[in-house]
């Protein structure tokens, strides 16, 4: 028997002495749960299968390749404005590990359905991710989506201003290019948004601080046996299908009672793709670091969006990375997870709407107004905080406080939801009559709360630093 036979035989060995321990130490408890989300799973799926209706504006757009610069061939997707207008800028979205551009479905019908002016979306799924082609393993780097991003701007934006909509490896594939282009930043770039995303120390905190691990024998083993024997590793995943599902709610949503067709979305995208082509990422995961990029995008409006339920990439990150850009504007969604884009679209929709009217109020100036289709209506009143009361002054939800806690540059807390007037007022007035905070300076310091006038009625929002930025 060769040495690279005997080695193989003994990855599979110690994968299946791994699996058959936790299968050992699962016991009927396990089977149980497995034969409620098995039924759990059939009734979506039945009921999936029997949902009609019209396709939604911006769910069909027209499929195109694009050749990274090495070679391989990228899958993307342009979706022109509802309305057939001519748009004011392109929205550019960029799906995170494991995924693929299916992550912004709930997002593409309310960026297709903007007017006065609209915007043009292109997305693409990532090298090794969904349609795209599977890359060599030395190739799955953070650089090299960096320069796939670039490629795909070059070819399917190559011109206009450019709003970058980016979500957990999505916005370290931004900062790459920060990194790698500064001038396009300087130039085209009007706005970015990083969601759920981390600018480094992957590996120390989260599910990052095990899966990432350069010492965890689980996910070596499996990246090699991956290698060796794709069929045995896909077959074992097909087998423990229902499992992974779980695995996959409990860790891609904060909310335990998210739709179950969220959790079958993340889970498809997820078991679309080959486990040997994701355990090519665990490296440059780990190791990414670009901490030292983000001030590269201080020439752009941008949005820090997370959940602080993320149990993969903390929310922690995100405030790391507000805190490197000081006029960023910080948004935390409280008791969501790590997809946001899926948990709570409204909210998302409503600060991506936000987001692209800073950005053309900064690059064109004077007010920039956007029309906006109807918020999506969902079971349970819509989302959640749309009649909560107002935070502190310390940034942070407590009991009774509205789940959506957003900071302007070095900011204290504020509201932000579809609230009555009345209630805007009444949050501004909790503030000015609010103490300091005991650890930090109170809204005295500095330059004082700066009234946001933007939006209807002025919107009473509060917020630190420079808040809606006019042109500058």
């Amino acid at each position: 028997m060769s040495r690279r036979t005997r080695r193989g035989w003994t990855v599979a060995g110690i994968a299946g002495g791994l699996v058959g321990a936790a299968g050992a130490a699962a016991g009927a408890g396990v089977a149980s749960q497995r034969r409620r989300i098995a039924a759990q799973r059939r009734s979506l799926a039945t009921e999936m299968a029997e949902h009609g209706g019209a396709v939604p504006p911006g769910m069909v757009g027209e499929e195109v390749s694009v050749t990274a610069d090495d070679g391989i061939r990228l899958a993307c997707e342009t979706v022109e404005p509802a309305d057939g207008s001519d748009p004011v800028a392109t929205v550019v979205l960029v799906h995170g590990f494991a995924l693929d551009r299916r992550t912004w479905q709930e997002q593409r019908p309310f960026l297709a359905g903007l007017t006065g002016p609209s915007v043009r979306m292109v997305l693409y799924d990532q090298r090794s991710h969904g349609r795209s082609e599977r890359a060599p393993a030395d190739t799955c780097t953070i650089d090299q989506l960096g320069r796939d991003l670039d490629a795909v701007i070059r070819t399917l934006a190559p011109e206009g201003e450019l709003l970058l909509v980016s979500h957990s490896m999505g916005g370290m594939t931004v900062m790459a290019l920060a990194e790698q282009h500064p001038e396009l930043f300087h130039e085209r770039v009007a706005g970015v948004a990083l969601v759920s995303t981390s600018a480094g120390e992957m590996a120390s905190s989260g599910l990052g601080l095990t899966f990432l691990s350069r010492r965890n024998p689980v996910i070596r083993t499996l990246g090699g046996l991956a290698t060796w024997q794709p069929g045995l590793v896909e077959t074992g995943r097909r087998a423990m299908g229902d499992l992974i599902w779980a695995i996959t709610k409990r860790f891609a949503y904060g909310d335990m009672q998210v739709d179950p067709r969220m959790v079958d979305l993340v889970d498809t995208m997820i078991g679309s793709n080959a486990v040997g082509a994701l355990t090519d990422f665990v490296d440059t995961l780990g190791t990414h670091d670009r901490l030292a990029a983000l001030p590269g995008l201080c020439c752009a409006e941008v949005l820090v969006l997370a959940g602080d339920a993320d149990r993969i990439i903390p929310f922690k990150h995100s405030e790391a990375i507000a805190d490197a850009l000081p006029t960023a504007r910080l948004v935390r969604l409280s008791g969501v997870g790590h997809m946001p884009m899926l948990e709570q679209p409204d909210e998302v929709d409503r600060e991506l709407g936000d987001l692209i009217e800073r950005s053309m109020e900064r690059e064109r100036g004077g007010r920039f107004r956007l029309t906006r289709p109807r918020p999506r209506r969902r079971d349970g009143g819509g989302p959640a905080g749309d009649a909560a009361e107002a935070t502190g002054t310390d940034g942070v939800a407590g009991p009774g406080d509205d789940p959506v806690v957003a900071t302007d540059g070095a900011g204290a807390g504020r509201r932000s939801s579809r609230s009555a007037l009345l209630g805007r007022r009444r949050s501004a007035r909790a503030w000015k009559a609010a103490p300091a905070a005991p650890d930090g300076p109170g809204p005295d310091a500095g330059d004082g709360p700066a009234r946001d006038d933007g939006g209807p009625a002025g919107n009473g929002r509060t917020t630190r630093g420079r808040g809606r930025k006019g042109p500058s």
